[in-house]
This record gives structure tokens, C-alpha cells and sequence, in this order.
């Protein structure tokens, strides 16, 4: 109930990610942006970076990309673009279509999808790129990391930004823009790099190599499926 004199917080009527304050950012080109949790809680989200050319850490991801690159959750496409600079074929894919308009304007590839639906080249990507906390997309690490496998040739490698302190969540957020408009609640999680470890073996991925660089911190994902889970894998789309 809102109190007298108060304004109540304006909710979106379409789905997260689409016409809410997100796409209203990257229009703008600056935040605030946040993601709130259902007890109140704000994570900062990084506009203003995810706006600007890649950065030291970026640089460190880009230089372990091999051949094809799916960039999960592109966002408004700098690592896209970076790659495609590099020579790479990368797309990405996000279900905001701000952030793919985004995307292509600065010379990347994308697609307005869900990393869960159908994809082109499911099964022939050498690397997929999971940064910006997009771990938490689907609110289960361990369901898209198994996603991510169906999706990488064999011998890919993912590569996974946890967050930057220990943590290993599930819960339910909402867009926010500090100014009182909300978007629709969606499932998301956070993982600190412990956790990332903990979620990716139970996916049937071996951590290869860790790193931190600019205050954000990095996995690179082997896939090494067990006999039995070997045994129940679906075949995957072409």
C-alpha cells in the first residue's frame, strides 16, 4: 500500500528486457539502472561500461576466444563488435531488442532469441561467452551451462564471469531505474566463483582456468560429460 503523498512505482506490461527501463537506458546511453530483488535489495547494473569500447577485462576474455563466438546476452554488443573486428564470426543473442539494435549499429551481429530457444549452429560454436552476470540468466547456472553445451562443438570452451564476491543465490528481480519505474519480475542468480565451480560440475564442466582482472572475475569452461550423462544427452538442433 502506498503511503499518502507517495507515488506508487510504475510496473511494465510487457515482458522483462522489452520497453522498460532497460531499453530506456541504452537508448540514453547512461543509467541508473538496477536489478531489485523482491526484499528491496539493488544491484548497480553497468551501463555506461556495457555502452563503452571493451575494457582491460573485456580484453582478457576476447583474447581467449577461439573460432565461432555466441555471445550470450550480448547486451548492446561491444564484445560482438570487438570480436567481428578481430576477424571472428560472432553473434550475439539477447532478448532485448534495444540491445540488438544496439549491437548492430556498432558493426556486430545479432539476434532478438533466448539462449533457450532455437539457435543457429547449435553444436558447432567454439566459444560461448557468459560476462556481465548473464551466469544468472534463467536463474539456474547449471540448466545454461547445460544449454551451453548442446550449443559448442566438441572440445568448446565457455567462458563465464562470476561475481566479483562469494555468493550463490536464486531469486526473483525486477528492472528498476531508480526514478520509480519497474519492469515485470523475472528469475535470476548470482554466483561467486566457488559457487560457478560447484554449478559447472554439476553440469558436466571441468573450470580450466580462473582469473581476476579490474575487479571482475573470470572461469573458462571444459566440457567433460560423465558416461551416464553422456548417455541421456538429447541430441542437439541443427
Amino acid at each position: 500500500m502506498t503511503a499518502p503523498g507517495e507515488t506508487a512505482p510504475r510496473t511494465a506490461a510487457r515482458r522483462p528486457w522489452r520497453d522498460d527501463p532497460y531499453a530506456t537506458a541504452l537508448r540514453a546511453g547512461q543509467g541508473p539502472l538496477f536489478l531489485r530483488r523482491t526484499d528491496g535489495w539493488l544491484m548497480p547494473l553497468e551501463v555506461e561500461r556495457w555502452l563503452a569500447d571493451a575494457d582491460s577485462g573485456d580484453e582478457s576474455v576476447l583474447a581467449r576466444c577461439r573460432g565461432a563466438v555466441l555471445d550470450v546476452g550480448c547486451g548492446p554488443g561491444r564484445l560482438v563488435a570487438a570480436l567481428a573486428e578481430r576477424g571472428h564470426l560472432a553473434l550475439g543473442v539477447d532478448v532485448s531488442p534495444a540491445a540488438v539494435t544496439s549491437t548492430v549499429r556498432r558493426g556486430g551481429t545479432a539476434l532478438c532469441r533466448s539462449v533457450f530457444g532455437p539457435l543457429p549452429g547449435e553444436g558447432r560454436w567454439t566459444t560461448v561467452l557468459l560476462v556481465d552476470g548473464n551466469i544468472g540468466i534463467g536463474g539456474d547456472p547449471a540448466a545454461l551451462l547445460g544449454r551451453a553445451a548442446e550449443l559448442l562443438a566438441p572440445g568448446g570452451r565457455v567462458i563465464a564471469e562470476a561475481a566479483p564476491v562469494e555468493v550463490d543465490e536464486r531469486c526473483e528481480v525486477r528492472l528498476d531505474d531508480g526514478r520509480g519505474t519497474l519492469g515485470v519480475p523475472f528469475p535470476w542468480a548470482r554466483v561467486g566463483p566457488e559457487a560457478l565451480s560447484r554449478q559447472a560440475g554439476r553440469a558436466g564442466w571441468t573450470p580450466l582456468h580462473h582469473w581476476t582482472l579490474s575487479g571482475r572475475t573470470f572461469t573458462e569452461l571444459g566440457f567433460a560429460p560423465s558416461r551416464a550423462a553422456a548417455g541421456r544427452a538429447a541430441p542437439t538442433r541443427a
